[in-house]
């Protein structure tokens, strides 16, 4: 657990200076895509000249929901997922098991496995992969690997053997054979507190691909699947009942974080593109008046 937190820790500072020093730079094609504001665009494209209607206008932020119209989504899986591929927190982290469109469509079980493999060959698995090594290095853990490059490569190898087992069982294969929809859906809006326990929950409960929704056995189980492999490949001193459950426990701490992220961020990262427009709005007024003072002084 202490290492989640400091992963999350490191994570977050590094997320929010970035954001903070290029939020001008920051467009809204890094956001998910306002239902609202799609919905209006696709409106207004397919309208005639001699069609005559109101303009369409985006409504409030809290009265915006997180679930699109049918009509302005990709009209097969296959697309929605190719939708989902390019989505990334200010361009780096991935979330292509994260959707905003709760009537999306379920994915086949080929599908599944080509998002699995997505997300576990992503340049981003490997570096919090090999932060993750750096922290086991510099706390030597496990002892029996010691430190060096020898015992940094093979706390790598572990790291990653965890993420590959753990996102092999709980979002490909458990999944395809119980029908549940591996994907982390966003409920961007209402309260604080209901947001977060969406996001924490999403661990133990999914949506199915008939539709309804119900316990997430296939992260649970695949997670308690992943602790047991690692038994072949960790040390004695990380092996046992009590290294499963807690490695278990870990990797579902994670989990929860990383829901956490992708439900909040890009209401943080929205925040900071107003603040910064509302600053430079400031500053063009402030130049504007004093070019005005400049001109009645002439």
């Amino acid at each position: 657990m202490l290492r989640i937190c400091y992963l999350a820790g490191v994570f977050l500072a590094s997320t929010l200076a970035a954001s903070m020093g290029s939020a001008q730079a920051v467009t809204s094609k890094d956001l998910p895509e306002d239902p609202a504001v799609q919905q209006s665009q696709t409106e207004n494209q397919t309208q005639t000249p001699s069609q005559t209607a109101p303009a369409t206008t985006t409504p409030p932020k809290s009265e915006q929901t997180a679930t699109p119209s049918s009509s302005s989504q990709p009209q097969t899986s296959q697309e929605q997922l190719r939708q989902e591929e390019h989505q990334r927190i200010l361009g780096i982290m991935p979330t292509f098991n994260m959707t905003n469109n709760h009537d999306a469509l379920p994915l086949t079980p080929a599908q599944k496995f080509q998002l699995f493999f997505r997300s576990t060959t992503d340049p981003w698995a490997f570096f919090i992969v090999g932060v993750s090594a750096g922290v086991g290095q510099a706390e030597n853990s496990p002892p029996e690997w010691h430190g060096g490059m020898a015992g940094y490569s093979k706390r790598f190898l572990a790291g990653y053997t965890d993420t590959f087992d753990g996102n092999l069982w709980g979002n490909a294969i458990l999944t395809s054979w119980w029908h549940e929809d591996p994907r982390y859906y966003r409920k961007g809006s209402g309260s604080f507190v209901s947001r977060a326990s969406w996001a924490a929950l999403s661990s133990v409960w999914c949506k199915r691909d008939k539709g309804t929704w119900g316990p997430n056995y296939a992260n649970v189980i695949g997670n308690l699947i992943g602790g047991a492999i690692a038994n072949a490949y960790y040390p004695p001193s990380q092996q046992g009942i009590d290294a499963t459950l807690d490695h278990t426990a870990s990797v579902t701490a994670y989990g929860i974080l990383g829901a956490e992220i992708i439900e909040f961020w890009p209401d943080i990262e929205h925040h900071y593109i107003e603040k910064r427009h509302e600053k430079l709005a400031r500053k063009a007024a402030q130049q504007d008046a004093q070019q005005a003072a400049d001109s009645a002084k002439q």
